[in-house]
């Protein structure tokens, strides 16, 4: 079982209230340190999707607002769902300015549509956080007809293999379950059969995936604050991770300056409901 399978087992086995509070801790870490989408990569899936102007979208699990700014400066008129408190307060704060958004604390389960449809449904890097037994049948009543499921993905930036080996005696003592580098073809791989599980549904058709990688470079101080936002290191014993941290600090300074080029994945699904 590689760290992405050990991912979606963690996932799958919180309960709902895990679930809404699991990144509140971080939600000021994640709008710092988590990549963004770029405005060309959110504008290709939207014309995949063929909307027409002014198409109403829903976004489930939006976090700080990642993507939800960005789709809004297309003047696309947006709900935004999201569990965590925090990261809710933070979306309001970084889309104040565009008043065609909505954003509400609440989950994608509890969320109660009141006869709502939208051309467009869209999860940031959070499809899946919903429940597998109930998110595509949800997703296709909310959807009009003809309308689309759209799935980003901005996976964590990894470090170079040469870089990993450095970390790997650090992880061997503190974190003997994680791995310092997830190779692309290992998130590739695990983003095509989350794809997969929507065909398989029945619900949707016409499946579309694309993919763009590319480098990002991170200081190591911002590096190690991104790490602290995934879920495999929120898992971690605090004072585990804050030696880890420490230790991978210190090593990747000797060894490799103050920065690091990080390989970047940015990817989509898109989809349309069945008839």
């Amino acid at each position: 079982m590689n760290d992405l399978d050990s991912l979606l087992n963690m996932v799958n086995s919180k309960d709902l209230n895990e679930k809404k509070s699991w990144y509140s801790s971080v939600a000021q870490a994640y709008h710092y340190a988590r990549p963004r989408y770029p405005q060309d990569l959110l504008q290709h899936a939207l014309t995949l999707a063929q909307l027409p102007p002014h198409a109403p979208i829903l976004e489930v699990g939006c976090g700080p607002g990642t993507a939800t700014a960005t789709l809004a400066s297309f003047g696309l008129p947006i709900l935004a769902l999201e569990p965590s408190l925090e990261a809710c307060q933070l979306a309001q704060d970084n889309c104040h300015t565009y008043p065609n958004v909505e954003i509400i604390n609440t989950t994608f389960e509890e969320w109660q549509p009141q006869n709502r449809q939208f051309a467009a449904l869209i999860a940031s890097t959070s499809f899946h956080w919903l429940a597998p037994e109930t998110r595509c049948q949800k997703a296709a009543q909310l959807l009009q007809p003809d309308g689309s499921l759209i799935l980003l993905w901005n996976t964590p930036p990894q470090p170079s293999p040469e870089v990993a080996q450095t970390l790997q005696p650090l992880y061997d003592t503190y974190a003997p379950s994680l791995s310092p580098y997830i190779p692309p073809e290992t998130h590739v791989n695990f983003l095509q059969q989350l794809g997969q599980t929507v065909l398989d549904s029945g619900h949707f058709k016409n499946l579309q995936f694309y993919q763009c990688q590319g480098t990002i470079t991170y200081p190591i101080d911002k590096y190690l604050i991104l790490l602290s936002t995934l879920s495999p290191y929120i898992a971690l014993d605090p004072d585990t991770r804050d030696i880890l941290f420490q230790q991978m600090q210190a090593t990747l300074k000797q060894h490799w300056g103050n920065s690091l080029s990080l390989s970047s994945l940015i990817a989509f699904h898109v989809a349309q409901v069945q008839s």
